[in-house]
This record gives structure tokens, C-alpha cells and sequence, in this order.
């Protein structure tokens, strides 16, 4: 097995940066970079020298034994002055020393391949370090922490008694078995697949918190979609004005809103296109809006719009500062109810949050329904007789299998080069 290094922390000047090496020959090369090496797990400064002897910087050095280190091999940390020259030199001076650079993920893979993590935590992981909001980085702590391994590790107990349980009146089909396992193997069956249905009702939920939720702007030409656009973004990021037809595309802008990924879609306006060009984007409007989980109507009227409100769509009037009918209105021009309307954004999106569970991940979902049809037909089977006890064995191990392959233990190979690929070297 190679020792592998590369820079744990952000390229550019910082105030700190991060080397890590893992591998058999770790405590070797940090031994030639700083010759007395701590005591592992006791951080102690050092001066960092080339092969040369000269000093590169005065470095905090800390070193783990593996199989008591995140990737369960041996692993140095140095932590350096953040400097971009110090950096350069110290990564120069370890690659003439008998280690690689890493590749993507490496670090990571390593403690999936060494059973430090399952594969569930390490793509909760990959969310982590992608979560911009607080509500994507409480989803996927939970994830990374091994939550959902967890619950799979606790289903498949279960499924492996059902099976033992099944197997066992098939091994002695031609004698007299004095208990009737079916009770108790159908209901170890249906808790398991109740357990996995109820993960999988919190899917959409939690699938969209990764992502982001869109939320889209609507209405006909000039009604005020990008003037408030850019009053929610509270910034000029849609060009406005009073001639119809101004905006052509979707215009996205990407908000953290109570701690969800919201991103605000301005739309061009809904009417019949003067040209090719204007009508592509209309048509591109109607899409998005369709497809959107949340649509802000700003229109006088919503009859004769192609795409019409949904229960939980707001709809306002523009205008809010030049009228007194009384009618729901904003202004995106003066913000006159623009505070109102975030608020209002933001309790919808959170109901819809509520319930996220840990399937964040559409290779998730579909593992786990598959375990679930697996699971109906296994019952189904057990209560036809004993003499359909075999079919039934088959289909709990397909279950399991289906479960297995969510954490990694089973046809992942395939995923591993893609799911790595997304992480930084130091990962």
C-alpha cells in the first residue's frame, strides 16, 4: 500500500494550512521532514527541514497510530504557517521522499476500504463538505455519523433471523417441525419494511435540502418580477425595465433562507412572444414554473396565465406603494412587504422540510424500495406454506443485498471512482 500526502485545507494564503500523510511509510517521512517525532496523539512543535537540512517552517506536528486514525492506517498532520510558499516547499520536499500525492477522495476511500466509515457516511461526508446552509449541514452530520448505517445494521439483524428462521424449517422439510416459524418470521418481515418506508416518506424532503429548494417568479410582462427579484436578492441581479419582454431566461439566484437552499427563479414574462427568442424563453418559464416547488405569482389577475396556482403558491398584486384596494401586494420597488413575503417563503419551505429523514440520495431510495418490494413478496410467500419457504429464503436475501449495498458492502466497486471524484485531494 502507497503512503499518500496532499494539502488537507484550502488552496491560497490562510492563517493555517494542513498537510496529512497516511501510510505504512508516514512516520517514516515525517521522521526525515522533522527527525524526533512526537509521541502519537501529543501535538509538538518542530522545525519542517528539505533534504537539504534547511529550514521551511516551524510547524505543529501531530501523528496516529493506525488502526486508531480516520483512515486506519498510519497518519501524520502538519500544521503549518499558511503560507502559499511554505506550503509549495513542504509538498516539494515530501514528493522526492517514498510517497504520493493523493488522488481525490483517497484519504476517504481509505477509511471505507480499512471499515472506518460505510458508504452511506462517506457521501454524508461529501454533503458536509458541500453544505452551504444550516440546515444542510445538520442533515448531513446526521448522515456522516452513521446514523442510517445504523438503522440498516438493525434491519438486517432482522432479516437474518427471519431467514435463519426460514432456512432451518427447509433444512428438516422432511421431518416434523414442532414450532410454525410464520408468525414470527412475517412479523419480523413487516417491521423491517415498515421501518425502511418510513426512512424512505422523508426522502423528498431531505433530497431537497441537499439540493435546494426553487422557488419561482411569475406573471405576466412588467408586473415587477425582476424589480423584486432583486429586492429579495437585495442585490441588482436581474436587469429591469418598463419594456416588456426584457427578460429572456431564467434568471437564478441562490439564498439561504432560515437555513434552507432556496434558489429564486425570475421568469420572463407570461404572454404570447413577439419572436423565436422571446418565446424560448417563455417557454422556459412555464417549465421551471411547473416544475418549481413554490411559485410567487405577482399579477393582477391569475386567469388566462398558462400555469395556474397551486394550494400552497403565494399570490400578490404588484404594486403595493401606488395602491389602496386592499388586495394581498408588494412592492419590490420601495420593499414594501418584501420582509413579509421571506417570512412567508421561509415557514412554507420549513413545513415541507419537516419529516426529512436520512435517504438523501436517489442510489438510496432506490436500494431501498427494491428491499421493500423484495420484502412484500417474502411475506407473501411465507404465508402461502412451508412448501414456498424457498422462494421466500430468496427474496429475504435479496432484501438484504439491496440493504447491503446502501453502506457499501456489496456492487459499490462500480460507484466508488464517481463518488470520490466530487472530494478535494486532502479528502
Amino acid at each position: 500500500m502507497d503512503t499518500i500526502y496532499a494539502l488537507a485545507t484550502a488552496q491560497g494564503r490562510a492563517g493555517v494550512a494542513v498537510i496529512r500523510i497516511s501510510g505504512p511509510a508516514a512516520f517514516d517521512c515525517v521522521r526525515q521532514l522533522v527527525g524526533d517525532v512526537p509521541q502519537p496523539r501529543q501535538a509538538a512543535l518542530r522545525n519542517i527541514r528539505d533534504t537539504n537540512g534547511d529550514v521551511l517552517d516551524r510547524a505543529l506536528v501531530l501523528l496516529f497510530e493506525g488502526p486508531a486514525s480516520f483512515t486506519g492506517e498510519d497518519v501524520v498532520e502538519l500544521h503549518l504557517h499558511g503560507s502559499v510558499a511554505v506550503v509549495h516547499a513542504v509538498l516539494k520536499t515530501l514528493s522526492g521522499l517514498p510517497c504520493r500525492l493523493a488522488q481525490e477522495g483517497e484519504f476517504t476511500r481509505r477509511a471505507l476500504e480499512n471499515n472506518k466509515m460505510d458508504l452511506a457516511q462517506v457521501e454524508g461526508l461529501g454533503d458536509l463538505i458541500d453544505a452551504e446552509t444550516e440546515g444542510q449541514r445538520r442533515q448531513a452530520q446526521r448522515i456522516s455519523s452513521g446514523e442510517l448505517g445504523g438503522r440498516i445494521e438493525d434491519w438486517r439483524r432482522n432479516l437474518i433471523r427471519a431467514a435463519s428462521l426460514v432456512e432451518v424449517t427447509i433444512d428438516f422439510a422432511d421431518e416434523d417441525v414442532p414450532v410454525d416459524v410464520t408468525p414470527e418470521v412475517q412479523d419480523l418481515l413487516e417491521t423491517v419494511r415498515v421501518g425502511i418506508l418510513k426512512e424512505l416518506d422523508g426522502y423528498q424532503a431531505a433530497e431537497r435540502i441537499r439540493t435546494g429548494f426553487d422557488v419561482a417568479i411569475v406573471g405576466p410582462p412588467n408586473a415587477g418580477k425582476s424589480t423584486l427579484l432583486n429586492a429579495l436578492a437585495k442585490r441588482d441581479a436581474a436587469i429591469t425595465s418598463h419594456r416588456a419582454g426584457t427578460t429572456r431566461d431564467v434568471i437564478e439566484v441562490r439564498m439561504d433562507l432560515g437555513g434552507l437552499p432556496v434558489t429564486l427563479l425570475d421568469t420572463a414574462g407570461l404572454r404570447e412572444g413577439e419572436d423565436e427568442i422571446e418565446q424560448e424563453g417563455i417557454d422556459r418559464a412555464i417549465a421551471r414554473a411547473t416544475l418549481a416547488d413554490l411559485r410567487i405569482f405577482l399579477t393582477e389577475d391569475v386567469d388566462g396565465l398558462p400555469v395556474s396556482p397551486a394550494d400552497q403558491d403565494i399570490v400578490l398584486a404588484p404594486k403595493a406603494d401606488i395602491r389602496a384596494d386592499g388586495k394581498p401586494a408588494i412592492s419590490g420597488q420601495t420593499g414594501q412587504g418584501v420582509p413579509e413575503l421571506i417570512a412567508e417563503i421561509t415557514s412554507r419551505l420549513q413545513q415541507r422540510s419537516q419529516g426529512a429523514g436520512l435517504v438523501a440520495h436517489e442510489r438510496h431510495r432506490v436500494a431501498m424500495q427494491a428491499a421493500t418490494r423484495a420484502l412484500a413478496q417474502a411475506y407473501q410467500f411465507v404465508g402461502l406454506g412451508s412448501e414456498h419457504y424457498d422462494i421466500s429464503a430468496e427474496e429475504i436475501r435479496t432484501a438484504i443485498r439491496s440493504l447491503e449495498a446502501v453502506v457499501g458492502r456489496i456492487d459499490v466497486e462500480n460507484l466508488l471512482d464517481e463518488i470520490f471524484s466530487s472530494f478535494c485531494l486532502g479528502k
